[in-house]
């Protein structure tokens, strides 16, 4: 792994890597077992340490956390360099998980689909009606405001929000004329102090124009965001009660917070970025802007704490999301709770969006719903399996075989195992 930089900036703090990761969560009370019991080598994993140490030494990261587990038994768990400036890195740490958040947002959706509340080709406005009629952005040119509206050809539905083919786009990808109308708008792409709270950040981005027509393309952007607004109004209850109650209880993630209480701050990670020497600095606390992204390292503790990104917003620890993670490799089940069916679990890492690009990942992957999912791995040029599922996140990026990640994680239905990093 190298120091690149990106499309976006380059934010190297601290890692966290989990590979190979099943049922085990070591903050959780789960057995433990050598390498060689669940099928592992000590010698291979060796190679870990010398790896993650690395890249502490030559100042790509502050720290990683190491987590490797199988058959439901932690066969590799190791800490490595500093997770703040003077503080050793922990297995405890608490990380920004940022676009990670979208599949427990996609998750709380499907929840609601089995319990009959929702369809997938529900239109959006049955249940968000300011997205009733709503117009494409074409462009006339390269100049600044040549553009002109056209009326979509048909509704954005549910399905399109999960699949990421609603036409929605993200502020900090500044595409043509419609990143400044973002802007203007005061539409928060979730990473950063936001005053309000979801309802309104998705009034003002209804207002506005798609970058596609519903359907016919493929756009990461603020789907999961208006998802997250769903689940609230078809629920009832805001989203981070939503997720406290039916989601990070029922697992036992005790460390997934919108927003960290005090006496947690002590564990969460700091953000580095290059300096420029050789080197990485940590970042300010004060929000940054590059461009057309605007981000800060301290909105899970500083400012209005009232936004619930469900495209962005969480942090979480190794221990917790593995557990998500684990109930999705059960099928939709986790120590005897159950929060999704088998079937809708198969149907959630499906491609979904037929011949379309995704291009966020390399050739061969698609989209189902709330995950990248790898149909043709001959395509893709990885040691992987047909049928595996990821996603990925936005801070400390590294740009890697041309994707863009952070915190990634990758499901093999075929072997019962994960596999995940988080760069941080």
């Amino acid at each position: 792994m190298k120091r690149l930089k990106t499309g976006f900036r380059t934010l190297l703090p601290c890692c966290l890597i989990c590979l190979l990761v099943v049922p085990a969560v070591f903050a959780q009370g789960l057995p433990s077992a050598s390498p060689e019991e669940v099928g592992l080598s000590s010698e291979r994993l060796e190679r870990v340490d010398r790896v993650m140490q690395d890249f502490v030494d030559r100042n790509q990261i502050s720290g990683a956390v190491a987590l490797i587990a199988r058959h439901g038994k932690i066969a590799y768990c190791k800490s490595f360099g500093l997770m703040d400036e003077g503080k050793a890195m922990r297995n405890e740490a608490i990380f920004r998980i940022a676009s990670m958040t979208k599949p427990i947002t996609s998750v709380a959706v499907m929840m609601l689909l089995e319990e009959g509340r929702i369809l997938l080709k529900d239109p959006l406005s049955r249940y968000l009606p300011e997205f009733k009629n709503p117009a494409v952005l074409i462009s006339d040119g390269d100049q600044e405001g040549q553009y002109h509206l056209v009326p979509a050809k048909r509704e954005i539905t549910i399905r399109h929000l999960l699949d990421h083919t609603s036409g929605i786009s993200y502020g900090f990808w500044g595409r043509r004329h419609l990143g400044k109308l973002y802007a203007q708008a005061g539409v928060s792409d979730g990473l950063v102090q936001t005053e309000g709270t979801i309802a309104e950040g998705v009034s003002k981005l209804a207002k506005l124009p798609l970058m596609n027509q519903p359907g016919e393309a493929w756009e990461y952007g603020l789907n999961t965001d208006v998802l997250g607004r769903l689940v609230e109004v078809v629920s009832g209850m805001p989203l981070d009660q939503f997720f406290q109650e039916r989601i990070f209880k029922p697992l036992g993630m005790e460390d997934t917070h919108f927003f960290l209480p005090q006496e947690k701050l002590g564990r969460l990670s700091a953000v580095y970025t290059p300096n420029g020497q050789g080197g990485i600095s940590k970042l300010p606390e004060e929000p940054v802007r590059m461009g057309s992204e605007v981000f800060s390292s301290s909105w899970h503790y500083r400012g209005p704490r009232t936004y619930f990104s469900g495209g962005a917003g969480l942090a979480s620890t190794a221990a917790d999301y593995v557990r998500f993670l684990q109930m999705l490799l059960n099928g939709g089940e986790l120590e005897g709770v159950r929060l999704l069916g088998r079937e809708t679990v198969a149907l959630m890492t499906r491609n979904h969006i037929g011949d379309l690009e995704v291009f966020l990942r390399d050739p061969g992957y698609k989209l189902g719903l709330g995950f990248a999912v790898l149909t043709d791995p001959e395509r893709s040029g990885r040691i992987e399996s047909k049928g595996e599922y990821n996603w990925s996140g936005y801070f400390y990026t590294e740009r890697k075989w041309g994707q863009v990640f952070t915190f990634n994680i990758v499901v093999n239905p075929r072997l019962s195992s994960m596999r995940g990093r988080c760069l941080c």
